[in-house]
């Protein structure tokens, strides 16, 4: 089972894309409308809480599905030369499932989630030199608010797919290669 976690980890992302093109159909990320939309599609959408209960449980699933997958090809050393790009692809890729799940916290729009991305983004203000910076720009401002959510919603639904799907490509073409080679 342990050589599958990358085939369960794309079948858990695969999960991810197609409900989450479902859940984007009704989701509004306006702050006056995403707890109310995110109600809607839970309670008043047709299997809209399996649909929103699969992406989050599958989400779930994935950071652990990655961590393991890491662990795995730690232990068997298989950062090493000849594959040491494609450790770093799946550090990167690591990276982004982490971006994904902190993104996709806040959508919900709820006390849980404004405060805990309160204080994950206040991380960044810690960053010496940068830091403020970087926390007005995730935040588009100094508070969480509509340019936050927004920001969010857009790095959540589009940038970190993008970004994602070609280090996915790129890692999976290297693990072909060095089967075949």
């Amino acid at each position: 089972m342990l050589y599958c976690l990358g085939g369960i980890t794309l079948f858990l992302l695969l999960i991810q894309v197609i409900t989450g093109a479902l859940l984007a159909l009704y989701y509004v990320p306006k702050p006056d409308h995403a707890y109310d939309s995110v109600v809607f599609i839970t309670y008043e959408v047709s299997m809209g809480w399996l649909v929103r209960g699969m992406h989050h449980w599958a989400g779930n699933l994935v950071v652990v599905t990655v961590g393991l997958h890491m662990l795995r090809v730690f232990y068997h050393a298989a950062y090493k030369p000849l594959k040491e790009l494609n450790w770093v692809m799946g550090v990167f890729l690591l990276v982004m499932v982490l971006a994904f799940a902190f993104t996709g916290y806040l959508l919900p729009w709820n006390q849980t989630a404004y405060w805990a991305t309160m204080v994950g983004t206040s991380v960044l203000g810690t960053v010496p030199g940068v830091g403020d910076f970087l926390l007005q720009l995730v935040r588009g401002g100094t508070e969480l608010g509509a340019v936050a959510l927004v920001r969010f919603f857009w790095a959540h639904v589009f940038l970190l797919p993008l970004v994602a799907a070609v280090l996915m490509a790129g890692h999976l073409l290297m693990v072909r290669r060095q089967r075949n080679a």
